[in-house]
């Protein structure tokens, strides 16, 4: 008889205990600052789990790789988080920490450190650094994503960067409180109580879901005369957005798009994948990302040809989130063309095997996360190609972060459950 699975809140109670734990080690490591912490910076909901993920390996003592979890009540016996009794919905993040476990471990103690650097954004101290740092890394960082995109992990994550911030502080001192705040809540199921997202009626012709605007306007624009610069760029991604929606509802005539299936299963994930996705649509859309000109062609009502940005026009807050998008666009198009030319290459070969282009496995975790393919924890392998980098893993995480960073802009967030009540397919 097999085991029984363990509970699914039980195992979310355990990691969120080890997250406060993480997030203060690491704050007396001074991997994260006491600022960092409260300014709940968006790349902040990446590096916390995946730093939980990184002291599990270290502390792992099983082969294979199982996670102690804490006893319920003091008489209740040890449990040990293993495939064996993992919850489904766990399985996939457990089958690629435990694959890193022995890789962490074989390091030796300063790449140990430089991979915590590396996982918090910062630069490792070695040189050269070791290069399968990065790769792992980047793996720990992609199941943290898919973890942060979990609605019962934002709407605790405050209370666990609180903990971080008060382990050690004075009582007598002044309080530091976090700003984190979860972002709107994206599906039917919460609309009643919660958003009033979901209250509008929805076109329900799959033929387009441009038509719920009128026809003088090609995409959804809230743009006015005295407008900002940054509703330049907010445009242009809302723009991206609709054509990323339009092909899930084209798609479903013919072959269901995989943003379908978990716009249906798991509407918080298709929100953030549509919204990387939407990224990369703007990132290789030719003339919108200018890297020669270090600027975006944004999209403009009363500019025909478009409006062109630079990070120099954009409030100073926001220029890292401009540079950072023209570098995606920059580094999307190389990719793009190293594909291209690799597969030319190949078929001149005469190559029975054409190699995967990396700009669509990049497309699929952003969609599936790290078990493209349905690798899970049953076969304990991934289901994908990757490099010693994991480079195609680095860069998913890239868009992916740019991707939660948006919904801590407020120019974005007010705004975006408007975009996805009228663009959104329904589950």
């Amino acid at each position: 008889m097999p085991p029984s699975k363990l509970d699914e809140e039980y195992v979310q109670n355990s990691f969120h205990t080890y997250l406060k734990s993480s997030l203060t080690q690491a704050k007396v490591e001074k991997l994260i600052e006491d600022q960092v912490l409260a300014s709940a910076e968006a790349d902040l909901m990446i590096s916390g789990p995946a730093l939980c993920l990184y002291f599990a390996a270290l502390r792992c003592t099983t082969n294979p790789p199982s996670v102690p979890l804490p006893r319920a009540t003091k008489s209740a016996p040890p449990l040990e988080l293993s495939a064996d009794n993992c919850p489904p919905a766990f399985l996939g993040f457990l089958a690629v920490w435990a694959a890193a476990v022995p890789q962490i471990q074989c390091l030796i103690p300063q790449d140990q450190h430089d991979l915590a650097r590396i996982i918090c954004g910062l630069q490792p101290i070695a040189v050269p650094p070791n290069p399968e740092c990065a790769g792992i890394a980047a793996d720990l960082r992609a199941v943290a994503i898919e973890i942060s995109q979990r609605r019962t992990f934002q709407d605790r994550y405050a209370s666990d960067l609180q903990a971080a911030l008060d382990a050690g502080s004075s009582s007598s001192g002044l309080k530091v409180k976090t700003s984190f705040v979860p972002p709107p809540v994206y599906s039917d199921q919460f609309a009643a109580e919660s958003s009033g997202y979901g209250s509008k009626k929805f076109p329900s012709s799959p033929s387009s879901v441009r038509s719920a605007f009128p026809p003088s306007t090609p995409f959804p624009t809230i743009l006015t005369q005295d407008t900002p610069e940054i509703d330049f760029i907010r445009e242009t991604l809302y723009s991206a957005l609709a054509a990323v929606l339009e092909q899930i509802t084209i798609s479903q005539a013919h072959k269901p798009h995989p943003l379908a299936r978990l716009f249906k299963y798991d509407p918080p994930r298709a929100h953030f994948a549509a919204v990387s996705l939407a990224i990369l649509e703007v990132a290789t859309t030719q003339g919108i990302i200018l890297p020669d000109q270090n600027a975006i062609m944004c999209v403009s009502a009363r500019e025909l040809g478009g409006h062109k940005l630079t990070p120099d026009a954009c409030p100073e807050p926001l220029r890292p989130f401009m540079m950072e998008l023209i570098a995606v666009g920059r580094d999307a198009q190389v990719m793009q063309n190293e594909d291209n030319e690799a597969t030319i290459k190949a078929i001149e070969r005469g190559d029975e095997d054409i190699p995967e282009p990396r700009f669509e496995r990049v497309q699929a975790i952003i969609i599936d996360g790290v078990r493209v393919g349905g690798g899970t924890a049953d076969n304990g392998c991934r289901m994908r190609k990757r490099s010693v980098e994991g480079r195609a893993v680095a860069f998913a995480n890239r868009v992916n972060a740019l991707g939660l960073s948006i919904s801590r802009i407020k120019a974005f967030r007010e705004r975006e459950k408007e975009v996805f009540d009228v663009l959104g397919p329904r589950p």
